[in-house]
């Protein structure tokens, strides 16, 4: 039987730690179910939001538990199953498929730098023995990169391989990999990782995407994707640049992935302290941000806003808009998507 592709906005969810930097699992618990009751369309533990490197394996292993038990099939689960080497992912592959999760996410081979045949190679042998279906993650400033004519090779001799998940906002790669694979693999998902790009990445083609911020908005980032779908231009694009602004401050403020910690504790979330150690200056910039944080999440109506206010939002100029709208739906009826 045929399991339904994945579609819509998949939460790359920040692991709650107690003070002991152990997994909180009762606050993990309430976090899926705020999640889930926030309109979230699945869940992706161990991403790099989600700080998988900085687990042990079994823990790995651990938190898709948890999150299986408690999601309790409302949503579907793409798991991160990302590996040291194929042996060890295989392992994890028949691992979650047996708690039940509809796919996994497997990055392309990091540390060591590998050829286009390597990358190639590297997931034909994944995905030759792997129980579950897997989704291909191109994150090119972390890992060898998965070019165009690999994923087209993986989606044409692989039947396991249904989708592709790619953080490096490039729309044209992401539009180049769409016309390679569509034709022959209509069923094939193409998701985004990249919050930024949302909206236009959808018009072009995408099915929906793994985006950090659904993890703290993810109200926005399901709006986000109605609008987009229903083609209420206006409103999406409107909304795609209030979300860029709390993007940026949460990805470039600090280091990645703190910023995103730092924001969902406004949210109410007990997150903890994440496992990387800070200095005191890494501490101290991450304090100076969250009353920038909490004004960008007042501004939605999401937390009440800092002790001493919050200054004047930029406004959004409608020309700029205008045009980024006009230039997409230009090239959405070069593509022949549109009338």
């Amino acid at each position: 039987m045929s399991q339904p592709r994945l579609q819509g906005i998949f939460t790359p969810n920040i692991v709650p730690l107690d003070r002991h930097g152990e997994i909180d699992e009762a606050e993990l618990r309430r976090y899926v179910d705020w999640l889930i009751a926030r309109g979230v369309h699945g869940l992706y533990p161990n991403g790099s939001t989600g700080e998988f490197t900085r687990f042990t394996s079994s823990e790995r292993r651990r938190i898709i538990e948890i999150i299986a038990d408690q999601t309790a099939g409302r949503v579907p689960i793409l798991a991160g199953a990302a590996e040291a080497n194929t042996r060890e992912t295989i392992a994890a592959c028949e691992y979650y498929e047996r708690l039940g999760v509809r796919a996994v996410a497997i990055v392309a081979p990091f540390y060591y730098k590998l050829s286009s045949a390597g990358v190639y190679a590297y997931f034909k042998e994944i995905a030759d023995h792997s129980p579950i279906d897997i989704t291909l993650y191109n994150i090119p400033m972390f890992a060898s990169p998965i070019d165009v004519d690999t994923v087209r090779r993986l989606a044409d001799e692989c039947e396991r391989v249904v989708a592709i998940k790619d953080s490096s906002g490039d729309l044209p790669h992401m539009m180049r990999m769409i016309a390679a694979v569509r034709p022959s693999r209509p069923e094939f998902s193409f998701l985004t990782g990249w919050d930024a790009a949302l909206v236009p990445m959808i018009l072009m083609g995408c099915d929906g995407g793994t985006n950090a911020t659904s993890g703290v908005v993810p109200e926005i980032t399901r709006k986000l994707y109605d609008l987009t779908i229903a083609r209420k231009l206006d409103e999406a694009v409107d909304l795609q640049y209030r979300l860029l602004r709390l993007f940026d401050a949460m990805i470039y403020s600090c280091e990645f992935p703190e910023g995103f910690r730092a924001a969902l504790q406004l949210r109410g979330i007990r997150t903890g302290r994440g496992r990387q150690p800070q200095a005191p200056s890494q501490q101290l910039q991450l304090e100076r941000i969250r009353d920038q944080l909490q004004c960008l999440l007042a501004a939605e109506g999401f937390t009440d806003e800092p002790v001493a206010g919050c200054p004047a939002g930029q406004p959004v100029d409608p020309e700029q808009v205008a045009t980024i709208v006009r230039s997409v739906l230009e090239e959405l009826r070069r593509q022949g998507v549109t009338d």
